[in-house]
């Protein structure tokens, strides 16, 4: 059933405009009858039939609605080290499909990539990108998309947040089994770029409280460790079941 996210305060009726409009009406070609899921991105999926069009819009009939089943039970904030190219945007819709709750994108001391001047044009893009993957995951929310932040910056949100932090060191570390559980309701992740991190970067975390953990003895890239590490914390808070 299509999917679309919008900002509703509950009723009997909705109306859908603009690009979400002409995508019902041109690419998908509905028809007055036929139903499609509107979630107002709080966590609420609402059953809707298609009643009718005004203009360019599109009017819907509530029928029902119901919690997202989609949402996981652990709310997981990504701290992603700026790789090369285009992988953060493959990460970021796999990090979406996968449950992450937000992705915060970060500049750490070898990080290669610098985007001094295109900071809020990347943020727009790589929005869209998680926005588009909740859409096809069935999520019950948009998950945020921080703007680029300095190492510096980075960590005085992981501390402002005071929440328990987990890091992924090539260096080693705790099995997650022994970190995160059924129980785990809230986390934040670190992940390195290409080049992983400074030594002075992972004290810096442990300062924190942070707890470096480990992936297993093989070597992952940059845009595979996040995806992994969401797999197995899902697996291991009962959201793969």
């Amino acid at each position: 059933m299509p999917r679309f996210f919008q900002d509703f305060p509950g009723g009997d009726t909705a109306r859908i405009t603009g690009p979400d409009a002409a995508h019902i009406r041109r690419s998908l070609r509905m028809r007055p009858g036929e139903n499609l899921t509107l979630c107002d991105g709080r966590g609420t999926d609402y059953f809707c039939e298609v009643a009718g069009f005004e203009g360019e819009d599109v009017l819907l009939k509530v029928l029902y609605h119901t919690p997202t089943a989609c949402e996981p039970s652990v709310s997981v904030t990504l701290y992603q080290g700026l790789p090369k190219g285009d992988k953060m945007e493959w990460i970021l819709q796999k990090a979406v499909e996968l449950g992450a709750t937000a992705v915060v994108p970060v500049a750490t001391a070898r990080s290669v990539v610098r985007l001094e001047g295109k900071e809020e044009k990347k943020r727009a893009r790589w929005q869209k990108i998680a926005d588009e993957a909740a859409g096809q995951s069935g999520r019950g929310i948009l998950p945020a998309v921080s703007p680029p932040l300095s190492w510096k910056q980075a960590v005085e949100r992981l501390k402002a947040d005071g929440g328990p932090v987990i890091v992924f060191y090539e260096g080693g570390g705790l099995p997650l089994a022994g970190l995160v559980g059924p129980d785990t309701r809230r986390l934040a992740i670190v992940i390195g770029p290409e080049g992983g991190f400074e030594p002075s970067e992972i004290e810096e975390l442990r300062a924190l409280g942070a707890q470096a953990a480990t992936l297993g003895p093989r070597i992952l890239r940059c845009e595979t460790a996040p995806l992994a590490a969401l797999s197995v914390i899902m697996a291991l808070t009962g959201n793969m079941e």
